[in-house]
Parts: structure tokens; C-alpha cells; sequence
């Protein structure tokens, strides 16, 4: 699994397209946070409630970026069959492949810290509140973990990166943002909004961004993960 998990990570950094990737999520939440409208200056206030409303936007195209060649390239390339004839299972080519994108999402948001750090020095009263920023970076690490299953398993259906990059960000769009726009509407009530909302991500990850680990949005997120990972292995069996 681990060797898998190399590869990726090697395929992933042998061009300047990861490179490239990461330091465009970088550029694009610093000039957020500290340049554009809307400011951390202008604001005022010692918080990065800025960044992480804006992170998840941009995960969704990150994320999808790095999942979509991870089966997609195997299949077209014909690699896959080789990968067959090795001593592994499907489950662990899958973890492999998982676990490699995922650490790449990790190397991209480790040196957000930064602006944690940054923030801190600024400011000239009690700093950010630690417990709703550990909250909210838990909740994002979750939030990516989603996003890199939704990937994975969208990679599975095609042998066209390009396909599977739509597949990828049309999925995480849905089950981010979709759930919570249809609990707005008007028509319902008694309840059915909030259900409603309690089934897309977003609910789960404002949850965990107050500061409070609640054990139900954990198991969401794990159950959601398990779910994609094993339509990915479905989708393997098929083949």
C-alpha cells in the first residue's frame, strides 16, 4: 500500500504542475486573508473565519486536480492490468492511492499555519481564539479527506482525466453545498430543513469549525469516506 502511496506522491511532484497547484492555494488564501476586500485589516479582528469560509471553494478544485489522474491515467495507460499482476489487494492499491493524494492536500495546508502565526503576532490584544482554529483546521482536514474520496472514486469510473475531474467537482459541489442550498428553500418545514442540511457536509464542518468535536460529525465524515472508497472498489470489481 505504501509503495503505492510513493508512487502517487512521486507522480504527483515529478512536474512543476504540483508544485504549481499548491502555491496557487497558498497565493490565492494569503492575497484573501491580507490583501483583497474585505481584509483581515479592514476587519480588524484577530480571526481567520475569513479563510476557512474560503478554503473549502478552493479545495474543490484543488482536490479534484490531484484525484483526477489517480486511476484515470492506470486505465488509459493500460498500467492498470500490470497493477493487478502485483502482490496486492484492491483495497490496497485503493488506500494507496488515497493516502497519496491525501498527503499531498496535507503538504498544501501545513504551511497555512503560517497565517495562524502571523495573526498572532499582529494582533494586540488576546490573539485568535486557539479552540475555534484547531476546530476549524480538524474540521478542514476532514473536509479534504472527503473531497480526496470523492476523487478517488470518480477516478474510478473514467479513463479521461478530464472527465473525472468534472465527475470529482460536481460530487464535492453536491454533497458540500447542495444539501445545505435545498434546506433553504421555502417549502420546507417541521424539521425537514434542518434533516436536510444534516446529510451535505457543510452542517458538519460549521460543527466542528465552533471549537466543539462532536463524536456524530466524526462519524459522518468517516462514514462518508467508507462509502466512496467502497464504490471505488465496486467500481474496480466491474473491471
Amino acid at each position: 500500500m505504501w509503495a503505492i502511496c510513493k508512487k502517487e506522491l512521486r507522480q504527483f511532484f515529478s512536474s512543476l504542475t504540483g508544485y504549481i497547484a499548491i502555491i496557487v492555494f497558498l497565493l490565492v488564501n494569503g492575497l484573501a486573508l491580507f490583501v483583497f476586500q474585505d481584509n483581515i485589516f479592514d476587519f480588524g479582528y484577530a480571526s481567520l473565519d475569513r479563510f476557512f469560509q474560503l478554503a473549502p471553494w478552493i479545495l474543490l478544485l484543488l482536490i479534484p486536480a490531484i484525484t483526477m489522474r489517480s486511476f484515470a491515467d492506470e486505465f488509459k495507460g493500460g498500467t492498470y492490468e500490470i497493477l493487478q499482476t502485483r502482490p496486492l489487494t484492491r483495497w490496497q492499491v485503493i488506500m494507496g492511492k488515497y493516502f497519496g493524494s491525501l498527503t499531498v492536500v496535507l503538504i498544501a495546508l501545513i504551511p497555512t499555519i503560517i497565517y495562524v502565526i502571523s495573526i498572532q503576532s499582529l494582533s494586540s490584544n488576546e490573539g485568535i481564539d486557539t479552540g475555534a482554529t484547531i476546530g476549524s483546521y480538524i474540521g478542514l482536514f476532514f473536509l479534504a479527506s472527503v473531497f480526496t474520496a470523492i476523487g478517488i472514486c470518480a477516478s474510478s469510473l473514467t479513463s479521461n482525466s478530464v472527465v473525472a475531474f468534472i465527475l470529482s467537482l460536481l460530487g464535492c459541489v453536491l454533497l458540500y453545498y447542495g444539501f445545505s442550498a435545498i434546506s433553504k428553500l421555502p417549502g420546507l418545514a417541521d424539521g425537514m430543513d434542518y434533516y436536510t442540511g444534516m446529510i451535505g457536509i457543510d452542517f458538519h464542518y460549521q460543527s466542528i469549525s465552533r471549537g466543539l468535536i462532536d463524536t456524530r460529525d466524526i462519524v459522518y465524515f468517516m462514514t462518508v469516506i467508507f462509502l466512496f472508497l467502497a464504490i471505488t472498489n465496486r467500481n474496480l470489481v466491474k473491471r
